[in-house]
């Protein structure tokens, strides 16, 4: 029966046990290496050759996310128009409409509830003061090579519309002080009143309940005690406005008319 030497027995497992030395020591420097690193990710300093601060960037609003509603508020320019389309007949009533894209403005307010880390449902409740215009003209003044005395009427239709839009936003990894996010959802609005500088020149109407599909894009921007998030999105309506029964040229012409209407809104979010 051959004698155990433990000499020969570590001369044999020496490699081995280098190798797990060497993983240890390397796992003793990575902890405190790795609590460092997590001490400075809210903040990290660039420097220059000569060890000179350069810039500090600082992770605000830490925890933001954490929360399970945001609060805030928001101005909105936006730009719409009718999406029309003429009735069969229309070269009979002699008049030709195209739609022409009218600028508005809009305010309202935030709220954002957390479903989850990437999710989250927002509602932003708001009035919208939207002006669209329909401009008219003889069909026949289109035909190259006759002359047709010049006749253009517009129909100018002014709301005050009251938005209640339900949204999706899903949003991507916050890097920094920065995010990007889109959302979707549906926008169900009605209008308050109705705005028109001439009644006799403006006799179109259009109906007061729409529900419109949106989707858009934006970028969240955090700041030290509240955060700014630029969204361009995106309206279309999905009810036809087109109110016939008068027996205005104009009316008789169109069988549809929904709303279409691109918007830049400016969301301030409250930081607490």
């Amino acid at each position: 029966m051959a004698t155990p030497h433990v000499w020969h027995q570590l001369h044999l497992y020496r490699a081995k046990i280098t190798r797990l030395g060497l993983l240890a020591g390397l796992a003793a420097l990575a902890l405190p290496l790795t609590a460092q690193a997590q001490r400075k990710s809210l903040s990290s300093a660039k420097r220059g050759r000569n060890g000179q601060v350069k810039s500090v960037t600082v992770e605000n609003l830490p925890g933001y996310d954490s929360r399970w509603l945001h609060l805030g508020l928001y101005v909105a320019p936006n730009f719409s128009r009718y999406k029309i389309e003429q009735a069969p007949g229309y070269p009979a009533q002699g008049v030709a409409a195209n739609s022409i894209v009218s600028p508005g403005f809009s305010v309202g307010f935030l709220g954002d509830v957390r479903l989850a880390d990437h999710l989250s449902l927002t509602f932003t409740p708001g009035v919208a003061f939207n002006t669209r215009r329909i401009e008219f003209e003889e069909f026949g003044s289109r035909q190259p090579g006759i002359q047709y005395p010049e006749s253009v009427e517009t129909q100018e239709i002014g709301t005050t519309q009251l938005d209640l839009p339900v949204l999706l936003k899903l949003k991507s990894e916050r890097r920094r002080n920065t995010r990007v996010y889109i959302v979707g959802g549906v926008n169900p609005n009605f209008t308050l009143g109705t705005r028109r500088n001439d009644e006799q020149a403006n006799v179109l109407r259009a109906g007061t309940a729409d529900v419109a599909l949106e989707y858009g894009v934006g970028l969240d921007l955090f700041y030290p005690y509240f955060k700014f998030s630029p969204e361009l999105r995106f309206s279309h309506g999905l009810t036809n406005l087109h109110q016939p029964g008068t027996n205005d040229v104009y009316t008789r012409s169109l069988q549809s008319m929904k709303s279409n209407t691109v918007t830049l809104y400016l969301n301030i979010w409250s930081g607490r």
